[in-house]
């Protein structure tokens, strides 16, 4: 997750991301450093555009709470959980 960071970081201050980059940022923030994830990352924003991954990050629907603290019925959970579990990312969303 610091490695996407260090690449969000990396486009808004309009610098090449590149692996060497993002272990400098990771490195000054006194992170760990993962080689392999950072490869990946690099890799998958080749041909990404951020900007655009941003935007629609950001206008993805946000689920409200229930209103005055009522809890949904157990097996509705069940079955949203079950239903989040099949779903496997693709893309730089692999990476979370």
């Amino acid at each position: 997750m610091e490695s996407i960071y260090a690449a969000l970081l990396l486009h808004k201050a309009g610098k090449s991301i590149t692996d060497g980059a993002i272990e400098k940022v990771l490195k000054a923030a006194g992170a760990d450093i993962d080689n392999s994830q950072i490869t990946k990352l690099v890799a998958g924003l080749k041909e990404a555009n951020i900007d655009d991954i941003i935007s629609s990050a950001a206008a993805a629907p946000v689920m409200a709470a229930p209103v005055g603290g009522a809890a949904p019925a157990t097996a509705e959970v069940k079955e949203e959980e079950k239903e989040e579990e099949e779903e496997e990312p693709t893309g730089i969303g692999s990476l979370f």
